[in-house]
């Protein structure tokens, strides 16, 4: 069936996202290359195209409204379709080179996988780089299944049946909006606090839903949910339009508390710590590809955090022995 015209064009609802995620038009258009009175203009023919508005300007601060909230998550899974498209075109331009099919959750994607593919790129140009991404539920069964060569999740445990490696420690972190009233308050939240208010929250799967609610579990209290999203980029848009308050990555949102877009809050009693970790199938020789992309990974070192965070485990690698890839 043909697609009904007009179209929105995918550079407009890619800059779209930008806007969302950088909190502004002059940031976002600084990011695609182009001025802001350009940026501008695509914006509103997107809105144009639409028949919606998608940004609320009146503030002086482009904030999405609930159309444009909806039509960038929606996007996003469009633009997200396009990049494996265009991966694939890739691949098959370049059926001689050597392939390595990674899987990633969202959080690890987003803010972890860039480097690292550009580390990979500068290492090893002749090799070729495919991208899944999903819940950490989701990463763990496409390594089962043997459609990707090696995964990276986030948790407190290992996924059964897979071998695995920790590559990096993490903490969440409870965030709310600067106009949130828990932002002015001095003493930390409790436990039970946490549970009786609703919150913003990833899908169940996602490593940041499961670490949260095992905090919970043992001190007999539940996650009450607010909204349910499936990306921290659209939890973080949420929490800032009023949403409520969510606990997220400090990898997520060291840079919005930095800028004052989020307020961390301090939690009484509770442990957010977790894991993120490689994984692979059991008695299958990892790819060279794949060994040399877990290097790299397992070499990460974290820039200077907004929160704590204790780094890698290994920053200098480790010993042949059990939970290591084979052939390393």
């Amino acid at each position: 069936m043909p697609l009904p015209e007009p179209v929105p064009d995918l550079v407009s609802l890619d800059l779209l996202d930008s806007v969302i995620r950088l909190g502004s038009i002059r940031r976002a258009a600084a990011a695609h290359g182009i001025s802001q009175p350009a940026a501008s203009m695509r914006l509103r023919s997107l809105e144009r195209v639409l028949g919606l508005d998608l940004l609320d300007r009146s503030s002086g601060r482009a904030r999405p409204t609930l159309a444009g909230e909806a039509v960038t998550e929606w996007g996003r899974q469009v633009l997200d379709a396009t990049r494996d498209l265009m991966v694939g075109a890739e691949a098959l331009r370049h059926q001689g080179r050597t392939q390595v099919r990674i899987a990633a959750s969202m959080t690890v994607a987003e803010y972890l996988v860039p480097g690292w593919l550009q580390r990979m790129a500068a290492s090893t140009p002749d090799v070729a780089v495919s991208l899944q991404m999903g819940n950490s539920e989701q990463v763990a069964e496409s390594v089962a299944a043997g459609a990707n060569d090696l995964g990276f999740v986030e948790g407190r445990t290992a996924p059964a049946g897979l071998e695995s490696l920790v590559v990096l420690e993490d903490e969440l972190v409870l965030v709310v909006a600067p106009s949130h009233p828990w932002a002015r308050r001095r003493r930390p939240i409790t436990a039970a606090e946490l549970a009786r208010t609703p919150i913003v929250v990833r899908e169940r799967g996602s490593g940041t839903r499961e670490v949260l609610e095992a905090a919970l579990g043992p001190l007999g209290l539940a996650v009450t949910v607010g909204v349910e999203l499936g990306s921290t980029t659209a939890i973080k848009t949420a929490i800032e339009a009023g949403a409520g308050p969510s606990v997220l990555s400090t990898l997520a949102v060291g840079t919005d508390a930095a800028e004052g877009r989020l307020v961390p809050v301090a939690v009484a009693g509770l442990s957010f710590d977790r894991d993120i970790r490689a994984v692979w199938m059991p008695d299958r020789r990892l790819p060279e590809a794949a060994r040399e992309f877990l290097a790299i990974a397992e070499g990460t070192t974290p820039g200077a955090p907004v929160f704590s965070r204790r780094g890698p485990r290994r920053p200098g690698g480790a010993p042949e022995g059990p939970g290591r890839p084979p052939g390393r």
